[in-house]
């Protein structure tokens, strides 16, 4: 495929960070293929996730086509950069055929993102997540790269006011090891496998975070665990039940 669209794309996020003095950390990158298909994924606590995930897949000169759902390309601004990134629409009324096409690419040698928790999570911890990434990994014979990142959820994550020019905020990404599914694994067991490997990846990188809340009022982007006033993973499943928020 042509990427007339996506390294741009992938140069003005750059560009825009340094400008912020955005404090980029990306590690574990040695995890990610240099070649061949391969599954990423990652946890979700902002709705720019898909930017820094895919900048975590930039030292392996990857570029990463991200399974997000069907409004986004239907958005006038948003559609045509996703569709000229090579991204893959996701229509929930209609799932198999975008999961058919994530294993065609995955098989043609590319690298697709997932975000196996499907929604933001407003506990800032790895919620319950879906079986798509195994399964797909799986089915295409290839590995699954559990990643994790923290901090972007500061400049924009929902239920709260974007600031998208804040300045110095640290932002750490990392990529853990690879797993290899096979098709005779439970996707239900691996699944949680893969979600213990992306909290224990959030945990070390929460522990590892340099800045602390300046204030009470600012402790809202710290879990619960860590002293912050974030939602409860109880609280954040009934306001997800609820919609509130969106």
């Amino acid at each position: 495929m042509a990427e007339i669209v996506y390294p741009p794309v992938v140069l003005a996020a750059k560009t825009m960070f340094r400008v912020l003095d955005n404090r980029l950390q990306v590690t574990g990158t040695e995890h990610i293929p240099r070649s061949g298909g391969a599954v990423i994924a990652c946890n979700h606590v902002s709705y720019l996730d898909f930017i820094f995930c895919g900048l975590g897949a930039q030292p392996a000169k990857r570029l990463v086509r991200f399974m997000a759902k069907k409004e986004i390309f239907d958005n006038r601004i948003a559609g045509p950069l996703m569709r000229g990134m090579h991204h893959i629409p996701v229509d929930r009324a209609a799932g198999k055929g975008s999961y058919d096409e994530a294993v065609r690419r995955l098989r043609g040698g590319e690298v697709v993102g997932v975000f196996p928790e499907a929604t933001i999570s407003r506990s800032f911890t790895v919620k319950p997540i879906k079986s798509g990434a195994v399964r797909m990994a799986a089915d295409a014979g290839v590995p699954v790269v559990p990643m994790a990142l923290w901090g972007t959820h500061r400049l924009w994550t929902k239920g709260r006011p974007r600031t998208l020019t804040k300045r110095h905020v640290p932002i750490h990404i990392h990529a853990g090891e690879p797993f290899h599914p096979g098709p005779d694994d439970d996707p239900d067991v691996l699944s949680r496998d893969l979600r213990a490997r992306m909290s224990t990846i959030l945990d070390d990188l929460q522990a590892g975070y340099p800045d602390q809340p300046a204030s009470e009022e600012d402790r809202w982007w710290l879990p619960v665990h860590l002293g912050g006033t974030a939602p409860t993973p109880e609280e954040a499943a009934a306001l997800d039940a609820r919609g509130s928020g969106d």
